[in-house]
């Protein structure tokens, strides 16, 4: 005789217990928000309190037809070029707020687009582009505020604008305090770094004081890959010291390296633009990659495969250019991103990123109604960031029932955010009645009473995103909890059941006139309501 394991199902019938759930897909559904110049957003400038209200507003609508299209994380550019999108001690206001350089806009345009995007049910990854520092004109309208002026030594000529030189040590140290900023002051779900690789090959940009200085003979393609490599370490190790939670990602250019079959044609992360981006996902640096593969056909899909074959341990969500469907663009067919997302689902990775929201939101080619219609239909949750602690636990949970109304209890497991209550239908199939934060208890008025019998779980999600096993609860059917105790929660002894199963749908007891129902009808006796009673339950 031995203790029941943790987390039996006790069911009335075996048919039942072999139901499978079926549970939301996980998959990144995710969208760019440009702030640069307001291309998505803002179009209002800020300038009075009528005109803030306005650019709210704008903001509002986008994030609404976003979820509905069921997007489910907003990439918001948050750090500009050398500015920000918040009240910041470290960079001035971008100009895409009030048209002013450097000028606040009288409100917090960060903190209020992740209220309205957690308000939606969506994440908001704060999108920060890592070392442009934008045209000459922008840098002459910041003055005395560009980074330019302020840090001299961390800067260098790109072209006909200026960008931050990777390979100054101090260059990892200030992009991880701007990092750090973010992380500690807002409930940020993520950092989202953009072009954090050496410029190409076509932009002029000459590092070779750099290299002489802090080279130390190496050469210089396998110190540029260092340099890089050595700013994304420094703000891991700097977001995550904060909140290990916050998932770290990055926009690699879209095509990794040549493959055996099908070159690059010179245009590739690792050995293009110093950018490892496989090799910071195999070592945990990065929780995710969203790599910019703008193409179509074999420029596609043999290089997304790529992704997913070089890192079968990591989340990898292709970014598509859906901006390629606009006529004034390369006047896509709509068929050419369908056949894309269809293969992202088919080949199992981990969702997919669009560039930008204005070209989805504005409909183009029929896109925005697809997704909404067929692609999207069914809701997603976003994949759970990685993590090496331990897995939550079911939560310890009550189901009750006075008139209509289903009253579940549950006890809070440490590290939870969300408790999650899902009903099964009689093909094991899940909905989702309600997401809750911090929360102990719900009650439930199933609009048809037949549901009252159905069966329903209960799952604790912690702050990693990562859910438990449920605790299932049903009207008349007696559920053993982590510690052994079993919770009944029948009006009749008639309505317990003559057999247990466990998860697999294996027989462990029958019920016939076992110790447990003896004491279970002296306990009925006792509380003749029926409600909350425990026992202990050897298995035999």
């Amino acid at each position: 005789m031995y203790r029941l394991f943790t987390s039996i199902l006790l069911l009335l019938f075996a048919l039942n217990a072999n139901a499978q759930n079926v549970v939301q897909p996980r998959e990144y559904r995710a969208v760019w928000l440009t702030t640069l110049q307001g291309l998505d957003w803002p179009r209002t400038k800020a300038t009075d309190a009528a005109s803030v209200e306005r650019q709210k507003d704008e903001l509002c609508t986008m994030l609404d037809q976003l979820q509905a299209a069921g997007i489910n994380t907003v990439l918001l550019q948050t750090r500009i070029r050398g500015t920000v999108a918040y009240p910041s001690v470290i960079e001035p206001w971008d100009v895409a707020f009030t048209g002013r350089a450097g000028q606040n806009p009288g409100y917090d345009p960060l903190r209020f687009a992740i209220d309205e995007a957690h308000r939606r049910g969506m994440e908001l990854h704060a999108w920060v582009v890592a070392f442009p520092l934008g045209k000459l004109a922008g840098e002459k309208a910041l003055g005395r505020q560009a980074l330019t002026k302020q840090h001299p030594e961390l800067c260098l000529r790109a072209g006909e604008g200026w960008m931050m030189d990777p390979g100054v040590p101090e260059t990892a140290d200030y992009i991880a305090r701007l990092c750090t900023e973010i992380v500690s002051n807002y409930d940020v779900d993520g950092i989202h770094l953009d072009y954090i690789r050496y410029p190409e090959t076509q932009i002029a940009f000459n590092d070779d004081k750099t290299y002489r200085r802090y080279g130390g003979g190496i050469p210089k393609r396998a110190w540029r890959s260092n340099n890089v490599t050595g700013v994304v370490r420094k703000i891991h190790d700097a977001v995550k010291a904060q909140k290990p939670w916050v998932k770290l990602s990055c926009s690699p250019v879209g095509k990794y390296a040549d493959l055996p079959r099908q070159s690059s044609k010179g245009w590739n992360a690792r050995d293009a633009v110093s950018q490892d981006a496989v090799s910071w996902l195999r070592d945990g640096l990065m929780d995710v990659l969203f790599p910019m593969m703008y193409f179509d056909g074999n420029n596609f899909y043999p290089f997304a495969l790529d992704w997913k074959e070089r890192c079968p341990e990591g989340q990898v969500a292709p970014g598509l250019g859906i901006y390629l469907l606009a006529p004034q663009e390369r006047n896509w067919p709509l068929q050419a991103v369908q056949r894309q997302l269809t293969f992202i689902e088919n080949f199992g990775l981990d969702g997919f990123a669009l560039f930008r929201a204005r070209f989805l939101t504005d409909d183009v080619k029929g896109l925005y109604g697809w997704l909404q219609n067929v692609r999207c239909r069914q809701q997603a949750r976003t994949p759970a960031c990685p993590s090496q602690q331990p897995m939550p636990l079911a939560p310890e949970a009550q189901l009750t029932q006075s008139g209509h109304t289903l009253h579940f209890r549950w006890k809070r497991q440490a590290g939870t955010i969300y408790n999650i209550v899902y009903r099964y239908d009689e093909n094991g199939a899940a909905v989702e009645l309600a997401r809750l934060k911090n929360a102990t208890a719900f009650d439930y008025t199933p609009a048809l009473p037949v549901m009252r019998n159905a069966r329903y779980g209960i799952v604790t999600e912690d702050v990693y995103g990562r859910e438990s096993q449920p605790a299932y609860l049903q009207l008349g059917v007696l559920r053993v909890d982590a510690d052994s105790t079993v919770v009944a929660t029948v009006d009749t002894l008639e309505g317990l059941p003559t057999a247990y199963y466990d998860l697999q749908g294996r027989r462990i007891l029958r019920n016939n006139n076992s110790p447990h129902r003896q004491r279970f009808r002296q306990l009925r006796q006792l509380n003749p309501r029926g409600e909350g009673f425990t026992l202990s339950i050897e298995r035999y």
